[in-house]
């Protein structure tokens, strides 16, 4: 324990943690730490942890329960891992827009490990964003508008549905629904750490419930823009090893592409989470 050291990487979000290796048994003490930095930071990150996919497995199942992606299979023997590639001759990255993991589903994931295999020799990071702060950062005004409202969530929208093809293509799941849609509230409380956090992105959302696309629109555009500020963000650079620890409920994130003609390999495990919670205006 004394070892472990957390280095905070930004103002907003992101802590890199030292002198730990995952591989081993984490002990409850250690992982007591861990849980408390990454609700403290939103999102973790590890270096040099070239971990087998048992190892992997058994690492994200001390923090919850892993679910399988809907859209795309997992590895043959761990179909629990879903491999997010990029080849050389592709043009458009998987997760390559802002988002929080698959708001589209009735009981969208708590949280997304994300373990480096091949990177390019440049390129190829990826941003998050932190939605305690874009929520905090609104007027009053907006929060009382938003404090009631839901969104409808979709898995069809197009700048998402194009950035999940050529996986689909080469590994689509048979027993896939053609579209998810789920309604969640647009401020939403977290159940671990009590506090709200701006719960819709431009991947995914598509209206407000009760409203059209065309009177949702404009707030919705600003929203967007306003929760991906740059004082709200942290980027990290991978490494072969490097292991991400995001939580989905007051994260957003964002795989950068620009690293055309090399090949990108990561290894992605989803865990469990809740039915998401708004808050009751004036609370």
């Amino acid at each position: 324990m004394s070892d472990i050291g957390i280095h905070p990487i930004s103002g907003a979000l992101g802590a890199e943690i030292s002198g730990i290796d995952v591989s081993r048994d984490v002990d409850d003490q250690t992982l007591g730490l861990l849980r408390r930095a990454w609700l403290e930071h939103l999102v973790l990150f590890f270096r040099d942890q070239p971990l087998t996919p048992a190892q992997f497995l058994a690492f994200a199942r001390r923090f919850g329960e892993i679910i399988e992606y809907p859209f795309v299979k997992g590895l043959e023997e761990h179909p629990e891992i879903i491999p997010v590639v990029k080849l050389a001759h592709e043009r458009i990255n998987f997760g390559g827009v802002w988002h929080s993991d698959t708001a589209y589903l009735d009981v969208p994931p708590m949280a997304s490990m994300l373990l480096a295999r091949e990177v390019p020799p440049a390129g190829g990071d990826t941003l998050f964003a932190n939605m305690y702060l874009a929520y905090d950062a609104l007027s009053e005004g907006m929060k009382r508008l938003l404090a009631d409202l839901s969104a409808v969530n979709s898995s069809s929208k197009a700048d998402a549905s194009r950035t999940r093809e050529d996986r689909i293509a080469e590994r689509g799941r048979a027993d896939a629904r053609t579209v998810y849609e789920a309604s969640h509230p647009v401020v939403r409380v977290h159940p671990e750490t009590g506090r709200k956090a701006l719960y819709v992105n431009v991947a995914h959302t598509v209206r407000f419930d009760g409203m059209t696309e065309e009177e949702s629109a404009p707030i919705l555009a600003f929203l967007y823009r306003h929760q991906i500020r740059p004082e709200f963000t942290c980027r990290f650079r991978w490494q072969p090893g490097s292991l991400a620890f995001w939580d989905n409920r007051c994260a957003q994130h964002n795989a950068v592409n620009d690293y055309a003609g090399h090949r990108r390999v990561m290894h992605r495990v989803t865990l469990a989470g809740d039915v998401p919670s708004g808050a009751a205006r004036g609370a």
